[in-house]
């Protein structure tokens, strides 16, 4: 990379922690003062930064447009088949990618598992919201208020005698899920099916999907299912990662909690 790109670009950081005069870019950066303006100049030019009324610089509108182009264009779907892929070589069973979309959460993937028994679920299908592993950790991320609002205003089918009863426990349930960052489904939608799911943070660090791995408890008990959850998790950050265009900074094999997001 040119110096010149290298200066240009390590002035964004610096601004994003808040306006900075000449003086203190010219510092971070160790060159003179006339460099600094030169760089800043090209910056304000292209919108990147912005001179305020105080002679200080602010990062620029343009700057954010493109951010929310960019996280606008990312394929969720796109970015994540691949791994969804690799889980599904890797354990043989069922593998699913859900998102919260409009008050339901919905399938945009599935990779069917290698033995005869199959579930009965489709890509677009919403899921069994208060029950299913997915839905869990998406609405687990919702901030408090929120949470509580869409859970008190569900119905709770007994599907079996596992299913959540109730608002008040559906809301018990997604705290323990915020707080362990993973979810599972032992046996509360159909008796015989057992999932564990982690989640896929998007760029702005919020839960933007859900990924899972589903078996019959003929194939595999629901123990077994959870012992694989390190490489659900990791496969999850490793989704989240490459929506983010970073490199996972630390194993998977621990949950990260969820954490209270902007409303």
């Amino acid at each position: 990379m040119s110096q010149t790109v290298d200066r240009a670009l390590t002035i964004l950081p610096l601004l994003a922690e808040g306006p900075a005069s000449l003086e203190q870019v010219a510092t971070r950066l160790d060159v003179h003062k006339s460099t600094a303006l030169r760089l800043l100049r090209t910056l304000h030019e292209h919108g990147m930064v912005y001179r305020q009324q105080d002679q200080r610089y602010r990062l620029g509108a343009r700057l954010f447009a493109l951010a929310q182009q960019a996280v606008e264009s990312l394929d969720i779907r796109g970015v994540a088949h691949p791994h969804l892929a690799a889980l599904n070589a890797q354990t043989g069973h069922t593998v699913h990618l859900a998102v919260y979309e409009q008050g339901e959460v919905v399938y945009i993937d599935k990779v069917e598992s290698r033995y005869p028994v199959r579930m009965y679920s489709r890509i677009g299908r919403p899921v069994a919201i208060t029950v299913a592993a997915v839905a869990k950790l998406l609405l687990a991320d919702l901030p408090e208020a929120e949470r509580r609002h869409i859970a008190e205003r569900l119905d709770y089918p007994r599907y079996t005698p596992r299913s959540t009863p109730d608002a008040g426990a559906f809301l018990v349930e997604l705290a323990r899920v915020r707080e362990q960052g993973w979810a599972s489904d032992l046996g509360g939608h159909e008796e015989s099916i057992n999932c564990v799911a982690a989640p896929v943070r998007g760029p702005d660090g919020r839960v933007c999907a859900a990924l899972s791995v589903s078996a019959p408890n003929v194939v595999v008990s629901a123990e077994e299912l959870l012992r694989m959850r390190p490489l659900v998790l990791r496969t999850a950050e490793a989704v989240g990662a490459e929506l983010s265009g970073v490199t996972p900074s630390r194993p998977a094999s621990t949950a990260a909690p969820l954490t209270e997001g902007a409303t």
